[in-house]
């Protein structure tokens, strides 16, 4: 059973006219212990599902169930600081902090139960392939790779169960992407989470379990 589910899911700018959709009627279900990539050309909405997904936007029809729950009727606050993790492209890591005090802040912000947030944002770190001596270096100290690694172990700061990543080797070359793409198959059928990558890349969509591919509807 998926433990995130779209049903019949359609959105439409509330400025655009009643039959223009930027998609419509999507069924789309996900697993945890799986992979996924969503895929489409530019302007078929691969970000405005990502903001219905993560609940920064509402589906014009039909509903997406987390945990066969309504996100209109969730917390959607709770929801994004302790059940879905996302990943940028552009990283989103604050510039003047380090890469152990990204994590951290993350921590804090989910107010995640941790003895020692310290202790945990460097196994965090070590999980994703970064040894102690990135620690104490700033963000822009540390290469595109190194920056996606550490954007990964700050959206595991706090356990979620759903990953999304929005096109997170765009900005990498082929080996680290690669290096990315076994972080994320890792994630999944190690620990049992759901991955959900949206992406360009024919390479990712070749590493994924099931990839959903998106059309832009005009009616």
């Amino acid at each position: 059973m998926g433990i995130l589910k779209l049903e019949n899911v359609s959105y439409r700018y509330k400025d655009a006219p009643k039959d223009v959709y930027v998609f419509k009627d999507i069924n789309y279900e996900f697993e945890e212990g799986k992979m996924y990539a969503i895929k489409g050309k530019s302007g078929s909405g691969k970000t405005t599902l990502l903001s219905l997904i993560t609940g920064l936007e509402k589906c014009t029809e039909g509903k997406i169930l987390y945990n066969e729950k309504d996100l209109k009727k969730m917390n959607l606050d709770k929801y994004r600081n302790t059940d879905i993790g996302i990943i940028f492209q552009s990283y989103n890591l604050l510039p003047r902090l380090t890469a152990i005090e990204n994590i951290m802040i993350s921590m804090e912000i989910s107010k995640v139960k941790v003895k020692n947030k310290k202790e945990k944002a460097l196994e965090l770190m070590k999980d994703v392939g970064l040894g102690q001596e990135h620690a104490k270096r700033k963000i822009l100290k540390l290469s595109g790779g190194e920056q996606q690694r550490i954007a990964i172990a700050r959206s595991l700061s706090y356990n979620p169960n759903v990953i999304i990543a929005d096109e997170p080797t765009g900005n990498l070359d082929k080996d680290t992407e690669s290096e990315i793409l076994k972080i994320f198959r890792s994630l999944a059928k190690e620990h049992n989470k759901c991955i959900i990558i949206v992406t360009h890349s024919q390479n990712v969509c070749d590493k994924v379990d099931k990839v959903y591919e998106l059309v832009k509807k005009s009616c």
